[in-house]
């Protein structure tokens, strides 16, 4: 018999628990559950409830009937009442000889991979139903997250309308003050302007949420590339809470931050 438990890890581990006698199949072992579980740690346990080794038994006829002769002899020359049963000639020495054949793990290695096999089976289509409900509850998440990106990017160009405000206002202060001249308010203006402007990364950050979906539709094994694209977006969103220094946008930022800190655990689910 053959259980399998898995547990969330960022890499492939397989550890293989078998009885005394038996460690020969661990590489084989492994080998299978490989075959299946592509991320996170799996801990196989095979337990033998009985050897499969087979006992040959054979009756040494000839033993048993001078034992039997002898008995009858001695029954008469002891002048002795009873007779032998069979359960008593059966115990007697060398009536019946029993040789155990060599065990060899190796020869049963197919019957062991078998029962993993089937346990393969029944953890892959558990994680099927996992990864079902995970990528459900993701996908509600990709939404939210866009919708709070929309609203980030509504509020954008206020934001780089009021910086510059502010900052002409404040260069128009320095140059009253004969500080600066006209020229250097300018490019003032314009750096500070473009500094604030966050449209790029509300382009890519848009981009990784369409990857993120599409990613998450592929058959194959996905998790590390939906890691991947989570660091990215949480890049993107730090950014555009700093360059913007909005308290608006900086609210959804935190929403934003949460939301991806969420799908962060769940994908460490995902193979």
């Amino acid at each position: 018999m053959a259980e399998i438990r898995s547990v969330n890890h960022r890499f492939s581990e397989v550890m293989v628990r078998l009885p005394s006698g038996w460690m020969a199949l661990e590489e084989p072992v492994k080998k299978e559950v490989r075959s299946v579980v592509k991320r996170g740690r799996a801990d196989v346990f095979v337990t033998v409830e009985a050897r499969l080794s087979a006992k040959e038994i054979k009756v040494n006829e000839q033993v048993a009937e001078k034992l039997v002769h002898a008995a009858k002899k001695l029954k008469e020359v002891l002048e002795l009442e009873g007779t032998l049963t069979l359960a008593e000639i059966m115990q007697l020495p060398d009536v019946l000889q029993v040789k155990e054949e060599g065990f060899h793990p190796e020869s049963h290695e197919q019957q062991v991979l078998q029962a993993v096999k089937s346990a393969c089976a029944s953890l892959k289509a558990m994680r099927i139903r996992e990864g079902e409900a995970l990528a459900k509850d993701l996908i509600s998440r990709v939404k939210t997250l866009k919708g709070y990106v929309e609203e980030i990017g509504q509020r954008a160009p206020q934001v780089v309308e009021d910086y510059r405000k502010r900052l002409h206002l404040r260069l128009q202060d320095f140059l009253a003050e004969g500080v600066l001249n006209a020229d250097r308010i300018a490019a003032e203006a314009a750096i500070f302007a473009e500094r604030s402007d966050i449209q790029e990364e509300l382009t890519r950050l848009r981009s990784h949420l369409d990857q993120f979906l599409h990613t998450l539709s592929q058959p194959e094994p996905v998790g590390r590339r939906l890691d991947f694209l989570l660091q990215e977006m949480n890049r993107e969103v730090n950014t555009i809470g700093s360059k913007a220094n909005d308290q608006v946008i900086g609210s959804r930022v935190v929403d934003c931050k949460s939301e991806l800190e969420k799908m962060r655990e769940q994908v460490q689910n995902i193979e």
